[in-house]
């Protein structure tokens, strides 16, 4: 692609622009040059991603969304995760990306704070469908999502949400556009013009938190869905804006008010050389990642001999930035209105993990959204600014407990588990794959689809895999 030397970004020097360089690195990817390491980080992600698909597929949502959306498009021959229908290719996307998200059970990149794999894995199933992909290429197409993904969100500091953007929806649909433009085959130039498509899809609104409303289990799939038309559209001639992120009113201007200078126009230098893949993190418990710290430390205080009955009051240390997401309105917090709303409430979380000593997808049942006792302990919780967080790198925690017999215990987790620095064990992956599946599947069936994602490096095709994932819930 040839670049008019005029500088047309407001300030930024002529340059490659970053959707060029995503894209000429895309257009020659392949597995072969991936390590060994990375693709098992990429496959255990994928493992992740689905089995939280499965156990989303019982719920309420996830029925009356998979109904609507049957309803408007025309049957395929593309899976939903755990249901009936067979759909055409953006109609699976759309639904497994609401999916895989519904739960906020999906994995995180920290420093960006985006959901990859929500976005990534549901465009590799369809397109790589699509396309007849081998397992290979479809491993690869969700590698370069997640590349992309990765470094786009992380230039922007954890700030697209004090904006009030949800990062997964502003930032997957790029990843997922590049994912689905590499499967079709599209050449650099496409590839750089679907990115200009994307930036005119990219979306995702954090209003959500006012209510715990469903609208944020939409956003990876509905960047799922567009970025396959923003990739057929990039490979059609469409003129798109080759400055999909530097540009006037490129991703970083438009949404931030600046264009993040030296960090955006180094994004794209280290590619194939530092795989972002290794800092992803999954999740060991389903709420949302701000508050996971906090779980591990409360249940080291429990351990200890703290119960409910002892505390007069807690103080939660969280930083500045995650304030607006897990703690306030602080009254709102303390009585989640629903599943949903619970998961982005600090106090509730830590309440009930004290309370039932875990926290699984049953402390989301309405009988403990409504426990008399996790809500009076929920009253005793407030929070304070920490800026010794190391967020956005990772999400630390630390509680100050106060006790009536005049005690002060105070728990820290730097760390949060299941990130790079603490992670999962396979072991550990496997079992949360099977728990969230079983709660759709049966056990055999559940096995040969976390075997078979396991070698997916070996597949041939991914008919096998798509065949497994549809199909009804018992």
């Amino acid at each position: 692609m040839s670049v008019n030397p005029q500088n047309r970004s407001g300030g930024l020097p002529a340059e490659i622009p970053l959707a060029a360089q995503f894209a000429a690195f895309g257009a020659r990817f392949s597995l072969e040059r991936v390590p060994r390491e990375v693709v098992q980080l990429a496959k255990r992600s994928i493992v992740d991603a689905i089995g939280v698909g499965l156990a989303a597929s019982t719920q309420d949502f996830a029925r009356s969304s998979v109904e609507a959306i049957a309803a408007l498009g025309e049957p395929g021959e593309c899976a939903v995760i755990a249901c009936q229908p067979r759909l055409a290719p953006r109609d699976a996307a759309l639904l497994n990306g609401l999916l895989i998200h519904g739960l906020d059970y999906d994995d995180t990149h920290p420093a960006s704070i985006v959901h990859c794999s929500a976005s990534a894995v549901p465009v590799m199933l369809a397109a790589g469908l699509r396309a007849g992909s081998s397992g290979a290429q479809a491993l690869a197409a969700y590698l370069l999502a997640v590349e992309a993904d990765a470094r786009i969100g992380s230039i922007a500091d954890g700030q697209f949400q004090k904006g009030g953007f949800h990062p997964t929806g502003m930032v997957g649909i790029f990843g997922a556009t590049l994912a689905a433009g590499y499967l079709a085959g599209h050449d650099a130039g496409a590839l750089t013009s679907a990115q200009g498509v994307a930036l005119s899809m990219a979306s995702g609104s954090m209003e959500f938190l006012a209510d715990g409303a469903w609208t944020k289990r939409l956003h990876p799939g509905w960047a799922a869905s567009s970025a396959m038309t923003a990739a057929a559209l990039g490979a059609s001639g469409f003129r798109a804006p080759p400055m999909a992120f530097e540009g006037r009113f490129g991703l970083y201007r438009a949404f931030l008010g600046e264009d993040r200078g030296d960090r955006l126009r180094a994004c794209a230098t280290d590619l194939g050389e530092r795989w972002e893949m290794r800092n992803v993190a999954l999740k060991p418990y389903p709420v949302c990642h701000f508050n996971h710290a906090f779980g591990d430390a409360i249940l080291h205080l429990r351990k200890q001999g703290l119960s409910a009955g002892d505390v007069a009051h807690i103080t939660a240390r969280i930083h500045p930035d995650q304030v607006a997401v897990v703690c306030e309105p602080q009254a709102a917090k303390r009585r989640p209105s629903s599943d949903y709303d619970a998961k982005f409430s600090l106090p509730f979380f830590i309440a009930a993990t004290l309370l039932r000593g875990r926290f699984t997808l049953d402390e989301l049942a309405d009988e403990c959204l409504n426990d008399p006792e996790i809500l009076a302990l929920c009253d005793k919780i407030s929070y304070r600014p920490d800026e010794t967080s190391r967020f956005p790198r990772y999400y630390s925690g630390t509680l100050e407990v106060h006790t009536h017999d005049g005690r002060t215990l105070v728990a820290r987790e730097p760390i949060n588990r299941g990130s790079d620095a603490r992670p999962l064990t396979d072991a550990e992956v496997a079992e949360k794959f099977m728990d969230n599946a079983a709660r759709a599947i049966e056990t055999p069936r559940a096995t040969q689809i976390l075997d078979l994602i396991m070698a997916l490096d070996e597949a041939g095709d991914l008919e096998e895999l798509n065949g497994l994932l549809g199909g009804q819930r018992h």
